[in-house]
């Protein structure tokens, strides 16, 4: 049971259950070695130390990346104009794909929606994604739209537990969540620096979506969430908004600090819903990069290796930002979930952020 403080409300008043889970790549196969021979003609001009920062793309833990564009059209530099079309293009389709698994997996029509939570910081669309979806889908003219930007790699997380929460505040209502992250559009042609090599061999492009509401019917109730922000930390993971688009701020020292800060902070995330790391039969990590997923087995004391569900997700799709802890969290469900789990990510803020999921019965 978990300690409900005015300050620290993480446990879900009614019990919200998961009632699908689905994920989605767009149709670009790009493997790991195309990659660097693009990144060479694309960057290597333009940054002097190119050379000594390629072995990146082979210690990056990632075989296989799908893409928003066919691999060519990167070779060519793209103004904020070119990406937003193609970042409206391929969301649109990749919202439709997604949404529409997670809802026929739910046994459930669009027009059953209540609420759509919608996470994305890859891109700008106003109207949101899910407006423009509704040119598509058979939504209902008075579905509630709640659409979020700003979460970066821990969306996925951060944006399950708000749908639970607002699953948890109306009872009977269906909530579908969506994430949709094109990291590969965000690419940086002009003053590019060591923090663009690294993200250029590390993000790939996906979506994921859920389907959640108040009972026992799905395969995993979401008992919790938390969210931890550490103070002074907005240069860590970001963007920088410039003339050509979003520019990637991306700290190489975010192992390290997940490695000295995760434990405490996974304690104190867990203290008020009574529940210790030790007693958490699988801690489902949002894979940021090989260092990263070796960094959190460290930090919580988990058998090395352990974690060999985020790996295989690094190797087969890269780092696709938010919804990333989805395709784990589909993953660990397809080997047998087990009874207790948490989902976590690392994001923009810098935070870190837990969804508790029990297995139903």
């Amino acid at each position: 049971m978990c300690r409900e403080r005015r300050s620290d409300r993480t446990c879900m008043r009614h019990p919200v259950t998961m009632l699908s889970l689905a994920t989605a790549t767009p149709p670009h196969i790009l493997d790991q070695a195309v990659a660097l021979e693009i990144s060479r003609d694309v960057l290597g001009e333009s940054f002097g130390d190119f050379e000594r920062m390629a072995s990146v793309f082979e210690t990056a833990g990632i075989q296989t990346r799908q893409l928003a564009c066919p691999p060519d059209w990167y070779r060519t530099p793209r103004d904020f104009t070119e990406k937003t079309a193609a970042y409206l293009a391929a969301a649109d389709d990749l919202f439709v794909e997604v949404a529409g698994k997670a809802l026929a997996a739910a046994g459930l029509a669009a027009a059953d929606v209540d609420t759509i939570v919608t996470v994305s910081t890859t891109g700008i669309a106003t109207p949101s994604l899910e407006a423009r979806a509704m040119r598509r889908m058979d939504f209902r003219q008075n579905v509630a739209r709640v659409p979020v930007f700003g979460l970066g790699c821990a969306g996925g997380v951060t944006g399950l537990g708000l749908a639970a929460k607002l699953a948890g505040a109306t009872p009977g209502s269906i909530v579908l969540f969506v994430t949709i992250e094109l990291c590969s559009l965000t690419l940086r042609t002009r003053g590019t620096g060591k923090a663009d090599i690294i993200s250029t061999a590390l993000f790939g492009d996906g979506a994921g979506a859920c389907i959640l509401k108040v009972g026992d019917e799905g395969f995993a109730e979401v008992s919790a969430s938390a969210e931890k922000t550490w103070p002074d930390t907005l240069d860590i993971m970001g963007w920088e908004i410039e003339a050509g688009g979003f520019g990637v701020v991306l700290n190489r020292a975010i192992p390290a600090f997940a490695r000295r800060n995760m434990r405490a902070a996974m304690d104190e995330m867990l203290g008020p819903q009574n529940l210790r790391v030790e007693a958490v039969d699988r801690f489902i990590c949002h894979p940021g990069g090989a260092k990263v997923v070796d960094a959190l087995e460290l930090a919580l004391s988990l058998h090395q290796g352990s974690l060999d569900h985020e790996r295989a997700t690094l190797r087969d799709h890269g780092n696709m930002s938010a919804p990333t802890a989805l395709f784990v969290l589909d993953r660990v469900r397809a080997d047998a979930l087990p009874p207790v789990s948490v989902l976590t990510a690392l994001g923009p803020g810098f935070t870190a952020s837990t969804v508790t999921l029990k297995r139903a019965a």
